[in-house]
């Protein structure tokens, strides 16, 4: 059996109801690079055990994720030369220089992932709490149903923050709408989960001590389905949603988003791929006097 170290897997109600939790809560379960193999590698675990009928993703602590992790000290040991350097640091791109090595790392890590996970052959829960920031809409998206605790708000500010377009998976339009997206992006604003029931993208709000529990109670009931019908349903609507042009749009997006990227780097010589204080990001770090165009920001992506 894998040996996690920043998530959780349980098998529930004689293997039916796969249980996947995210377990970083000193960092809102921010995604560190290791963080995101041991995701996938238990989803397609999940998706190869035969009893297993409905995955779970949750999230351990304040925060379901906060998004990128962009600067904790495990993020530093896990990128760096050395024993320790995460393997995925030397391969799918790794190895190249600039925007190729962005783009084919990024590709791979951060947008194929989520891509996969949206197809997975199971259906698949996502339950939130806490503010659930960028990278984190990412893994609750790439979901077929969303619950969530109240109180809990969902956020993009890559936009006012690090200058970007978003984040590597743009669902953005189809779960938020076209016009309440570009507000969103440009503002740094926040969706509130009663809204977000309100327009569909999320299916249940549950009291925030109850999540737990509740958010069992529903997959059970889901469980409860023929695995080829419950399969079926799953297609017919994502395969509508892709004759829709998701699936393009995702894939033009992503280029945007790299090229957004190269155009920074090549402002800052290289030094950084987003916009910094002084190009007009707000800066959003604790006790922040400035943010250098040679210094990432040092904390992950949870401060408001």
């Amino acid at each position: 059996m894998p040996d996690y170290r920043f998530i959780t897997y349980e098998l529930l109600d004689e293997g039916t109801i796969a249980r996947i939790t995210l377990n970083r809560p000193r960092y809102r379960n921010a995604q560190s690079r290791s963080l995101l193999v041991e995701l996938d590698e238990a989803m397609l675990r999940a998706e190869a055990d035969d009893t297993v009928r409905v995955v779970i993703l949750a999230g351990n602590g304040m925060t379901f994720s906060s998004g990128h992790d962009m600067g904790t000290p495990e993020r530093a040991v896990e990128r760096a030369e050395g024993p320790e350097q995460h393997p995925t640091f030397r391969l799918n791109g790794a190895t190249k220089v600039s925007a190729e090595k962005r783009m084919v790392q990024e590709w791979h890590y951060y947008y194929q992932n989520s891509l996969r996970w949206r197809n997975l052959r199971k259906i698949t829960v996502c339950s939130v709490q806490g503010p659930v920031h960028a990278a984190g809409l990412t893994f609750a998206w790439s979901c077929d149903l969303i619950v969530g605790a109240e109180g809990t708000t969902f956020s993009d500010p890559v936009g006012t923050r690090l200058g970007m377009c978003g984040v590597e998976y743009f669902a953005h339009p189809w779960e938020f709408g076209l016009r309440r997206t570009k507000e969103l992006m440009l503002t740094g604003g926040d969706v509130s989960i009663d809204e977000a029931h309100r327009i569909g993208m999320v299916s249940q709000i549950f009291p925030a001590d109850e999540l737990v529990e509740r958010t069992l109670e529903y997959a059970r009931e889901i469980a409860k389905r023929p695995t080829m019908t419950a399969l079926m349903i799953k297609e017919a609507v994502n395969q509508t949603q892709d004759n829709m042009g998701f699936y393009n749009s995702l894939q033009a997006c992503f280029s945007l988003h790299q090229i957004n990227h190269a155009h920074w780097a090549e402002i800052h010589g290289g030094r950084v791929a987003h916009a910094t204080i002084e190009d007009g990001a707000v800066d959003w770090r604790k006790g922040a006097a400035s943010a250098k165009p040679d210094q990432d920001p040092v904390a992950a992506e949870v401060a408001r």
